[in-house]
């Protein structure tokens, strides 16, 4: 027998199969990781992706495949034929997208089970538990260590919790060991990401009507293996008790499911809400975990003995089998799409393992992505709406105001009038307040109020923020910090200010307004530790605070009753950036943030604060008025050639050397030029192509240039995307390039 193997180096020279023979006594399957001989190498990882009976090598050419380092397929042929997709789609090798498909750690063997000792009793008819402790009254420990034991529900017990409790009875164990009544074993720990285990609801809550259509339209679907379809609800409308009850009856039919949230944030609350119901049936996968939890849940999942997955973007790749339903929550994030190599978006992949598995694909969003809305009105997705919240709450009452008023009137603080009374409202009834604002820091820059001058991170284009805690100043690109210059470095003048707005100086403006009410602050600053999401998530639903200020990472998905008020302190902070989904993404956090308030019996209200309040993104999102959204920004978008009519495809360079940048950049340029000179038929597609130096020229002291082209989204230009990713893949000496191309338009 012979197997094609792909080796782990991930190298265009080596990106195909080689034929290795399988030696008697080796038994592989299609997925397995082995080690074979490569080169002048003694051994090399790779995955079996073939097996076969002939091969049409001259055996003296064949060598044996060394070992089989699990065995198990640590790759699922369908997970094969995903790794195959993604190498088309996204011009890189299959080493690289096989790579996705099992944790980093087992490469190299660098992880590996986690085991301690453990003893368990041993009693038969022949030795019985009272003839056990009547021959050991005279040995005291012994004695001891069999009365541990049989208290336990199987009579096992790890080693160490045994000498915790008795102090140290290893010589006791053995002695019991040689007598036959005790047996000491290596036992495999699993390390499990939430310790707590909630207790199984007793009871479903009741279903709406808006809940029950929606799920008799997708069970159906279930059942047959067959169905795509765009769930939009309005914040508050239950989508998730949906999701809970399709994953049930997935895995009543003995199918598994996997459940995606775009933001790690949202993951706790997820897992909470799954585990109350499916208890030790649910598994979660996300980059927060610690790499033996990672490793372990993954092995938990590819042993079959759970039914759901939840978890972030990589998630999508869990090694589940017989999958029956995959669920894309909030899926307009643009979180599901990574534009590192390999570049690929969960969405994508999701719907191309529903088409191998015969399973359904949903997205819900209460706020869908303008390429998904679309794809629905073509009937690509079939549409399913949910438009009241649950039990008939209303939507909470938003009050949109205009700061440059504010302004007139006198008033510079970081809050409107409006906003300070709704605050003071809420915190005098006892509810609980959410202060947005899409900034961590305090301030957005320093500035010299005398000559203007700007301080800027010394190895990035970009201003330093100023951060209350440590007084620092910090750059957000590089990690680099300075103190905060008490002179000016251009006019040495003393007169420094901070100008904008960050989470640190809300928080310190809550403090000054409402001295004693304890507050929270949520955004990449507090949440670097392990569990810290959860954690404060976890305090604020206990009540320990009753302001949460945060960024966009608290702004959807998350489900607090006793909040009743919510207060966008910037709500345009977004709305000029360089992007042309600059407008969409406001609507977007701005619709889901005004949704955490008055989810429960109080009716909530938002403070909306802006500085373009005709805006028709901001008007919008102040009435949850999806489709006219969606209908004014595709008119823009038509005119103005953005996605999703277009393509655009944009290579970056990297590098320390200035002038090799610019050249490396203008070489690609010229490169794509020519390929377009030489078919005339690709030419009238062109939107524009340019060669240019980035937005932000520096980052990390790395001068950065780009080459962007837009091109009609249609097949036949496939190739020209294709040509621009193998023009970045060119290696060119001390200049680092990336192909990044943006979410696929209407394909």
């Amino acid at each position: 027998m012979y197997c094609q193997v792909i080796v782990d180096i991930a190298h265009e020279d080596v990106d195909r199969v080689f034929i290795y023979r399988i030696p008697e006594g080796l038994t592989l399957e299609v997925g397995m990781r082995v080690h074979v001989p490569f080169g002048n190498r003694k051994s090399i990882e790779g995955i079996v992706v073939e097996i076969t009976d002939s091969c049409d090598l001259p055996e003296a050419r064949i060598k044996d495949v060394k070992e089989a380092l699990e065995d198990y397929p640590a790759v699922l042929p369908e997970l094969i034929g995903i790794a195959q997709y993604i190498k088309a789609h996204s011009f890189c090798t299959l080493t690289q997208a096989l790579r996705l498909m099992y944790p980093a750690q087992m490469r190299g063997q660098r992880i590996h089970e986690k085991k301690q000792q453990a003893v368990q009793l041993l009693l038969n008819e022949e030795k019985t538990y009272t003839e056990a402790l009547e021959k050991q009254k005279r040995a005291p420990r012994r004695y001891a260590i069999l009365e541990e034991l049989h208290g336990t529900e199987n009579g096992e017990m790890l080693v160490s919790e045994l000498c915790e409790r008795l102090g140290n009875c290893r010589d006791a164990l053995r002695n019991l060991e040689k007598s036959q009544y005790v047996s000491v074993y290596e036992k495999e720990l699993q390390r499990k990401p939430y310790t707590e285990i909630e207790s199984l609801s007793a009871k479903d809550p009741v279903l709406t009507e808006q809940q029950q259509s929606v799920l008799e339209k997708i069970i159906p679907a279930i059942d047959n293996g067959k169905g795509q379809f765009l769930l939009y609800g309005v914040t508050g409308s239950g989508k998730t008790e949906v999701f809970i009850r399709a994953v049930r009856h997935t895995a009543r039919q003995g199918k598994t499911a996997i459940v995606l949230v775009p933001e790690i944030a949202l993951t706790p609350q997820m897992v909470s809400w799954f585990r109350s119901r499916f208890g030790e049936d649910a598994a979660v996968l996300h980059s927060r975990l610690s790499i033996g939890e990672r490793y372990d849940e993954w092995r938990r999942i590819r042993r079959g003995e759970v039914h759901v997955v939840i978890g972030a973007r990589s998630a999508i790749f869990a090694p589940l089998s017989n999958i029956g339903l995959i669920i894309v929550d909030e899926e307009h994030e643009q979180s599901y799409s990574s534009d590192r190599t390999p570049q690929y978006d969960a969405r994508v992949i999701g719907q191309q393992r529903c088409l191998r598995s015969r399973a359904v694909l949903l997205l819900a969003s209460a706020t869908p992505s303008m390429r998904s809305f679309a794809l629905a009105g073509r009937g690509d997705y079939t549409l399913l709406e949910m438009p009241e919240r649950v039990k008939g709450r209303s939507l909470p009452d938003v009050h949109i105001i205009d700061m440059r008023k504010e302004l007139s009137m006198g008033n510079k603080s970081v809050f409107s009038g409006q906003l300070l009374t709704g605050l003071t409202r809420c915190i005098e009834r006892g509810k609980q307040a959410i202060l947005f604002v899409n900034r961590r820091g305090y301030a957005t820059f320093v500035s010299c109020r005398n000559c203007g001058y700007v301080v800027h991170c010394e190895h990035c284009d970009v201003t330093m923020t100023f951060h209350s805690v440590g007084n620092v100043l910090r750059c957000h690109y590089c990690g680099q910090e300075m103190p905060v210059p008490e002179i000016c470095p251009e006019c040495g003048s003393t007169h420094i200010k901070y100008f904008g707005v960050g989470t640190q100086r809300v928080e310190d403006e809550v403090h000054k307004y409402f001295p004693g009410v304890a507050t929270l602050r949520m955004d990449n600053d507090t949440t670097q530790q392990k569990d810290a999401h959860a954690i404060l998530l976890e305090r604020f639903r206990r009540h320990e605070a009753q302001v949460m200020i945060g960024t966009q990472m608290i702004a959807k998905g998350l489900d607090f009753p006793d909040v009743t008020m919510v207060g966008i302190v910037a709500a345009d902070a977004m709305l000029n950036l360089p992007d042309y989904r600059a407008a969409e993404r406001t609507f977007q956090l701005l619709t889901q943030v005004a949704g955490r308030a008055g989810r429960a019996e109080t009716k909530g209200e938002v403070f909306l604060q802006t500085y373009a309040p005709e805006h028709y993104s901001i008007q919008t999102a102040s009435r949850q008025d999806y489709r006219a959204f969606y209908e004014s920004e595709m008119a823009r978008r038509r005119q103005t050639k953005y996605p999703p009519f277009t393509v655009i495809v944009r290579n970056v360079y990297e590098s320390l050397d200035e002038n090799k940048v610019h050249e490396a950049a203008q070489s690609g340029f010229d490169l794509i030029q020519t390929f377009f000179d030489r078919r005339a038929y690709l030419q009238k597609y062109i939107i524009y192509l340019r060669v240019m130096p980035c937005p932000i020229y520096r980052i990390q002291d790395k001068y950065r240039w780009e080459v962007l082209l837009s091109i009609v989204d249609l097949p036949v230009c496939e190739e020209a995307i294709g040509k621009m990713s193998e023009i970045a893949g060119i290696p060119v000496d001390s200049v680092a390039s990336v192909c990044q191309i943006n979410p696929s338009g209407l394909m």
